[in-house]
């Protein structure tokens, strides 16, 4: 197995969601970060790892990775949100994935 598959799976096996409540000593700390739905969680936290600053800098420049703000911060604990998170020291990588929509056009009605 290459090293960043090794990297990769370690990484999956130690991603899981947390309520965003149970996150927020750590925001408060500064050590969490948003990583955008459009981005593959393993994959950032695999870059972050291996310390590529290009691609990093790259998604923070994007707003891909950015710090949580104040107000997002608020908005997952009056949504009381649950986040895949992460973690590579010292930080915290967390993905807020909404539910998918329920597809009302497909469903049967009795």
């Amino acid at each position: 197995m290459e090293t960043d598959d090794i990297l990769k799976t370690k990484l999956i096996q130690e991603t899981a969601q947390f309520p965003w409540k149970e996150l927020l000593r750590h925001f408060a700390a500064g050590t969490v970060i948003a990583v955008s739905p459009e981005l593959d969680l393993i994959e950032a936290a695999l870059q972050v790892t291996k310390d590529n600053k290009e691609a990093v800098t790259r998604w923070l420049t994007s707003g891909d990775l950015a710090k949580v703000s104040d107000l997002q911060a608020k908005a997952w604990l009056d949504d009381n949100a649950s986040l895949w998170t992460v973690v590579v020291r010292p930080w915290i990588l967390v993905q807020h994935r909404k539910p998918p929509a329920e597809d009302t056009k497909n469903r049967v009605l009795h």
